[in-house]
């Protein structure tokens, strides 16, 4: 497939990632008919609101997915509750993280959240886990490649789909090096690429450092001509990073965009309509 059709493919299977935070409320009648969406989890919130969210946005047409960030789970009871829900609303994406805050239960990663989750989850036919090509804060490389390969044979074993989510990244090269790396290592699930949707600048630089993608930010900040080049003229321009990974996305199994809104969904939705057009 030429560049030009993989990257019309990535756009068209675009997946909107919500904030439930108030500032979404009057954004979602932006949202694309039947569109893919993924709702956050919130450290402050806990996991119910995404729960809430999310049926309400399967009720309305779209195809919701959402985070179960394993540190705000309480224990097995929890653990339970939850399954319960995702199966009373027929969700058959989840999207398992193991979040930020410390673990108000046993669980302080996603795998461990997996083995006693997933078992329990009757609707639930695909599961995502995110990647991190730009690092982690406090997790080691090695580390995070070993639970890779530990969530896709987990997720396999279970007779489930998998795929991996990379977090925001504004290196289109370490990106593309990163997954050429994974697939020699034997990860071999689709991936989908995680961009900044059509933010401004300033609401992007403030909302992502609060929410944890600070060397990403750096990135930016040191090299001042990639920050010319990507924001066009005020908001991110998403194809920056879309375009040059685009290239060689079959051959790296690149099969949709993950798209961080911020809930800036109006922006969004007009820079895929105009991309598309």
């Amino acid at each position: 497939m030429s560049s030009p059709d993989a990257r019309r493919r990535l756009i068209e299977n675009a997946r909107y990632e919500l904030i439930p935070l108030k500032s979404l409320r009057d954004q979602l009648r932006f949202l694309p008919a039947g569109c893919s969406v993924s709702v956050t989890c919130s450290p402050t919130k806990g996991i119910e609101p995404t729960l809430e969210l999310s049926a309400e946005l399967n009720g309305a047409g779209h195809h919701a997915v959402p985070h179960i960030a394993a540190r705000l789970v309480a224990g097995r009871e929890h653990v339970e509750k939850i399954a319960a829900r995702l199966n009373e609303h027929g969700i058959t994406e989840i999207f398992v993280v193991g979040g930020d805050p410390d673990p108000v239960g046993p669980y302080s990663d996603g795998l461990s959240l997996m083995r006693d989750l997933l078992p329990l989850c009757h609707t639930v036919r695909t599961v995502g886990f995110p990647s991190y090509p730009d690092h982690h804060s406090v997790i080691s490389d090695s580390a995070l490649d070993e639970a890779l390969l530990a969530k896709q044979s987990l997720i396999a074993e279970l007779g489930l789909q998998g795929f991996a989510s990379t977090q925001m990244c504004f290196n289109a090269e370490r990106i593309e090096q990163w997954l050429v790396g994974q697939r020699a290592r034997g990860l071999v699930v689709p991936i989908h690429l995680g961009v900044p949707g059509a933010v401004e600048r300033a609401r992007l630089l403030s909302l992502g450092t609060r929410l944890g993608i600070g060397s990403s930010l750096r990135y930016l900040r040191k090299n001042s001509g990639a920050i010319l080049r990507m924001f066009s003229p005020k908001s991110f321009d998403p194809n920056k990073l879309i375009v040059p990974i685009s290239r060689r996305a079959d051959e790296l199994n690149i099969t949709g965009l993950h798209v961080f809104t911020f809930n800036s969904i109006e922006t969004t939705a007009a820079w895929q309509r105009k991309s598309l057009a």
